[in-house]
């Protein structure tokens, strides 16, 4: 089984386990931005929380920001990969997770991976996400 939007088709195997907060692959059509790892501070590089949640906020948002200098929106995004530095935090805030991804990217679900790293380029980032986007011709 698939759904699809005007841009982009989720694809979900027949008998397959439904996906939660992600999807298993996406195909899509149209031009492609692919934008770098994002981390929880602002544009003027100052982390505002040691919160890991609200670094997850701030990280979505700097991707939808990002995104709209292309003409893109959060639901244009087909693939990201999180980079985290405390996979127990992770799964035990899933829910609360959840609510700040909604709040910032609404109920799209691309393709992601999340990877535990050791560490971060920035000593006090806890979150790193990288995305691709497909905007439509």
């Amino acid at each position: 089984m698939s759904t699809s939007n005007p841009i982009h088709q989720t694809l979900h195997p027949a008998g397959w386990k439904a996906a939660k907060g992600y999807a298993n692959g996406v195909v899509a059509t149209g031009r492609s931005v692919f934008l770098g790892g994002q981390i929880g501070w602002t544009g003027a590089q100052i982390f505002e929380t040691e919160d890991f949640i609200g670094q997850v906020r701030q990280a979505l948002a700097n991707i939808v920001e990002i995104l709209r200098g292309a003409g893109g929106l959060p639901e244009h995004i087909v693939r990201m990969t999180w980079f985290i530095t405390d996979k127990a935090e992770y799964l035990a805030r899933l829910d609360e997770l959840g609510e700040a991804y909604r709040d910032v990217m609404g109920r799209h679900f691309p393709a992601m991976s999340v990877v535990q790293v050791v560490a971060l380029m920035e000593d006090a980032a806890k979150v790193e996400i990288e995305a691709t986007a497909v905007l439509p011709e």
